[in-house]
């Protein structure tokens, strides 16, 4: 196996690197006031650029495939969380309350909108359904997220609140509302740069982890998070896949999808959305910065574990269907 193949993406690293630039320089006083200010304008960009993306037809298509995306949504916004309230005698166990309490925060957030439909074409599976479910996921999930947080994290001695829901709907529903609205004007430019809205999408995130985790260290993440904690917050993540994923595809099977769509299942509702977690724990967990590190770290675990396992899975995929197209060829002949 190549140094390539195990080599971890640029942006993967940029988040190592921020981390370890919060843990050794982290920002204090008005300079962590400037960052949070700059960081809540960068967050109102993502979210309208956003908007401006989404195309009107990717809403109106996305009633037509009502049984696909019902099923993507039920693995992304009611199976994770269900997983998530049943491993809390586990978490309590392995993990510190911040770090569980992250776990649960993973199990509340939309699907991946770019690597759902980039493995979904890897697998050959169907695209289209992707790109719609996808994105609907990620337009429910500005609504639903913070409910779904208030209903779990908050019973669960989370901080986050009622307040924060409210606060979210304003800064982060509000410009993606605007946005979309203003497609008509600058969406082309925003199809045609499309780049540009990765940038902001990584951007954002950086800003985000810096000023969160400058926080954290400033309360002392390091000195009161034990590493077994931190291998224990791995092997969650992992196990949560372990589960969705063959759940996700034995429901598929039962009812009646095609291969095609049960690619588009398996990968829509396995994954969790960064671009969207990290700028919505910024708001939602607002007052309690301190925390704000150790509650986004198990999503940035689980979002570099669900890229490897799922390209694992989809090169898999892949593989099977190539074997079918030969054999229906040999039976051809």
């Amino acid at each position: 196996m190549s140094l390539r193949r195990v080599r971890p993406d640029n942006f993967t690293l940029a988040l190592l690197a921020t981390v370890l630039l919060a843990s050794l320089l982290p920002c204090r006083g008005g300079t962590a006031r400037a960052f949070d200010g700059i960081t809540d304008a960068a967050i109102a960009l993502l979210f309208f650029l956003h908007g401006a993306k989404l195309p009107r037809a990717a809403i109106v298509q996305g009633l037509t495939h009502w049984r696909l995306h019902l099923t993507v949504f039920a693995g992304t916004f009611v199976l994770f969380p269900l997983l998530g309230l049943a491993l809390q005698p586990l978490g309590h166990a392995l993990l510190t309350p911040e770090l569980y309490l992250g776990v649960l925060f993973v199990c509340t957030l939309p699907s991946t909108v770019q690597s759902s439909i980039a493995f979904t074409s890897i697998a050959g599976g169907n695209v289209s359904a992707a790109v719609v479910s996808a994105s609907m996921s990620n337009l429910i999930g500005i609504v639903l997220t913070p409910l779904l947080v208030g209903l779990l994290l908050a019973s669960h001695g989370g901080g986050a609140s009622w307040q924060g829901v409210l606060d979210i709907m304003l800064q982060l529903l509000l410009p993606f509302a605007l946005g979309h609205g203003a497609r008509r004007w600058i969406g082309g430019f925003v199809d045609r740069h499309k780049p540009l809205l990765g940038y902001s999408d990584q951007g954002t995130i950086l800003l985000v982890v810096y000023t969160a985790f400058s926080a954290a260290v400033v309360e002392g993440l390091w000195r009161d998070t034990p590493i077994s904690a931190l291998l224990s917050t791995l092997a969650m993540c992992a196990l949560l896949l372990a589960l969705v994923m063959p759940t996700l595809t034995w429901a598929a099977r039962g009812f009646g999808f095609s291969r095609g769509d049960e690619i588009t299942i398996v990968f829509c509702g396995s994954k969790k959305s960064m671009a969207s977690g990290i700028p919505m724990a910024k708001i939602l967990f607002a007052g309690q910065l301190g925390g704000l590190g150790a509650l986004v770290l198990p999503l940035m675990i689980f979002h570099q574990l669900q890229l490897m396992v799922c390209a694992a899975v989809a090169r898999r995929y892949a593989t099977r269907g190539d074997h079918a197209v030969a054999a229906d060829d040999r039976e051809a002949d």
